[in-house]
């Protein structure tokens, strides 16, 4: 088995490495295919590995392997390996076959760019970042993963360099990820004082007796937290960058700079993703803090509800999807705050097909419209573009929870789960992840009726060149618009039975997903049930709504904007995050550093230590060489002079 985890992990590295610095030798064909071949073998690898692991059952179902030792100081070792159980295969088979999908995307989407090959040496080596994050079996590993796909992702984002916007944009992601990761280190440096090793197995089987002893660590003099907090929120911090969660999510939006293709994997299948993953693989840890576990669902339901409300206001296709993401990621944090571990995971699942449909579709648009992105500058699609309008439609109805689609057996999971939990603050969460239902259809339909029907607002000459995106671009909508159809009521069976026993851990008092599966009669079921629901009626009303006031009276649209100018600003300006962060963080760190520069390093350094150790030598040079005058006379004077008062100071003490 350690050869099948070596085939999966390596042949994108090795693709990535040939696509990168084999320019001339494999040219863009030979860049496209060796990268496209070596994910779907990690893809059909990763199913191998499924069948056999959870259809099987000819494999363990929890298999920690190591593949060498990279440092020993006893009695610590530093190891790189692999734990196979049904969450690592799980992330294993989503991650690989959404990357496929984005590798043959990236053909049509990428042919006229003279970075080809290098785009697809960096989307292929984001793909075996992801997978050693995720099939890791330790933190150190963890932790290598976790910084991989923050530096490739910085190379994506800016793979466009020579825009000043995509400079600015990578920058901003790679800062705003470095206070996250500040924040996961030191999570990691606690785990490692509290259990003495950083192997997830054997700190998983030390909580309980830890947990029992109840340690504490001493943050500031004479205050101490519980170290299950302290580890618990540190590693959230984390978590909070990689996976946008607010304050820390500024960065995500501002990832639209990169190509498309990228924005559906970092989005989808990768870096956003890691931060849910992580949490749900250390359930064992953060069980044994309420306090951790009600600072995430906090951070979750506030991203959920505010950052939705700001896709309201997007004109940007790409960053309506963006926006959506973040709502989409506080349903899974959320979820994870309230021990809902299986239903976070699920929707990461779920949301990773529809989402990666959305985007790609996006891109078909934004090909087909000449790189145009503003969604006011569209309409009437539908018409001329049949194959990405059906499968948009799809993942939207997805995104919005639809009944009998991926997104509504997730998503409802959630929200039941959140109603279900007696952790501080869980009604107020529920309530806001309730009212996030009907924001996302909100932006979701406006986005939708804005670009396919409504008008056409497009100039002459885009119109004229309508028409279907090539295969190789709607190939793939087709191909994720199954699972965003049909996944969710295949895998709900399996949420709500043994699929992760013995992987995510929840105590007996937060059983919120033990409770719904008791209520649970099937998938058919569970939709038709969802007709009634409260969460069908409000993603009703946000369609219904957006369908009133974009296409039959677009006139209210800017009526209520003008009602409501005060609110329409704030949205606007993304709740002044951007503008605090640029003008006090950054502003303020540079005038610090102005501060230093001109005081500590002109005035202090230059002006009084050197420039003014060197005019104190030259006034002294100046007074001292008067003594020298060159007469016999006045050094005789001087001589007798000193005589006489050695002579009376000798007198004097005597």
């Amino acid at each position: 088995m350690l050869t099948e985890c070596l085939i999966v992990v390596f042949s994108p590295l090795l693709a990535a490495i040939i696509a990168g610095l084999g320019k001339k030798l494999v040219g863009r064909a030979g860049a496209h295919s060796i990268t496209i071949i070596a994910v779907a073998v990690s893809f059909f690898t990763s199913l191998l590995i499924a069948k056999q692991m959870l259809l099987d059952k000819s494999l363990p179902m929890q298999l920690d392997m190591t593949l060498y030792t990279w440092a020993a100081i006893e009695p610590l070792r530093f190891q790189v390996g692999f734990l196979l159980d049904s969450l690592t295969v799980l992330m294993m088979c989503v991650v690989t076959f959404v990357s496929w999908m984005v590798h043959i995307y990236t053909i049509g989407y990428m042919h006229e760019d003279p970075g080809y090959q290098r785009f697809f040496s960096y989307i292929s080596l984001f793909t075996f970042a992801m997978l050693m994050l995720v099939m890791s079996n330790n933190f150190l590993q963890l932790f290598f993963g976790w910084e991989a796909v923050g530096l490739v992702s910085y190379l994506l984002i800016g793979f466009w360099f020579k825009r000043e916007s995509a400079i600015f944009a990578n920058l901003k992601a790679f800062l705003v990820n470095r206070v996250g990761d500040f924040g996961f280190l030191l999570g990691i440096s606690a785990v490692l004082m509290v259990f003495g090793t950083l192997d997830y197995l054997p700190v998983f089987q030390k909580a309980p007796g830890v947990a029992a002893a109840n340690p504490m660590i001493e943050i500031i003099a004479g205050h101490e937290w519980s170290a299950f907090t302290v580890i618990g929120i540190l590693l959230f911090i984390g978590a909070m960058g990689k996976s946008a969660q607010v304050p820390l999510h500024v960065w995500l939006p501002d990832s639209m700079e990169g190509p498309t293709p990228i924005s559906a994997l970092i989005h989808a299948a990768t870096m956003v993703t890691a931060g849910v993953f992580m949490v749900a693989r250390m359930s064992p840890l953060f069980e044994y803090s309420d306090t951790a576990l009600a600072f995430i669902m906090t951070i979750g339901a506030a991203t959920c509800f505010l950052m939705g409300l700001v896709g309201i206001v997007q004109n940007d296709i790409k960053r309506v999807v963006a926006y959506s993401t973040l709502s989409q990621l506080g349903y899974m944090v959320t979820a994870l705050g309230v021990s809902a571990y299986a239903a976070g995971i699920f929707h990461l699942m779920t949301h990773a097909f529809f989402k990666a449909l959305l985007f790609l579709g996006a891109g078909s648009v934004i090909i087909a419209m000449h790189h145009e992105q503003d969604i006011r500058q569209m309409g009437g699609l539908r018409k001329y573009m049949p194959i990405t309008y059906i499968t948009m439609l799809l993942g939207s109805l997805a995104l919005i929870g639809f009944p009998f689609f991926s997104g509504f057996y997730s998503k409802d999971t959630i929200i039941e789960a959140v109603h279900l939990s007696n952790l501080p603050g869980a009604n107020i969460a529920y309530w806001l992840i309730l009212g996030s239902v009907f924001v996302t259809a909100l932006y979701s339909f406006r986005m939708f009726f804005l670009v396919f029907h409504t008008k056409e607002r497009m100039d002459e000459h885009t119109r004229s060149h309508l028409h279907e995106s090539p295969m190789v671009v709607w190939l793939p909508l087709v191909l994720l618009a199954i699972p965003s159809v049909v996944i969710g009521a295949w895998f709900m069976g399996p949420v709500f039975g043994d699929f992760f026993n013995g992987v995510i851990y929840v105590l007996p008092e937060h059983g919120v997903m033990k409770t719904l599966a008791e209520e649970f009669h099937g998938p058919v079921a569970m939709a038709l049930h969802g007709f009634t629901a409260t969460p069908f009626y409000l993603a009703i009303a946000g369609v219904v709504v957006a369908y009133v006031f974009y296409v039959l009276k677009p006139s209210l649209a800017e009526t209520v904007r003008k009602i409501f100018s005060p609110l329409y600003t704030v949205l606007v300006n993304k709740y002044g995050f951007d503008a605090f962060n640029q003008t006090v963080i950054a502003g303020g760190t540079r005038g610090i550093g102005r501060l230093f520069w001109h005081v500590g390093d002109e005035k202090l350094i230059d002006g009084l230590i050197v420039n003014g150790s060197a005019k104190t030598v030259g006034f002294s040079a100046k007074v001292l060489r008067h003594l020298q005058s060159g007469y016999v006379y006045h050094y005789a004077f001087a001589m007798i002079t000193g005589l006489l008062a050695l002579t009376l100071w000798l007198m004097v003490r005597g």
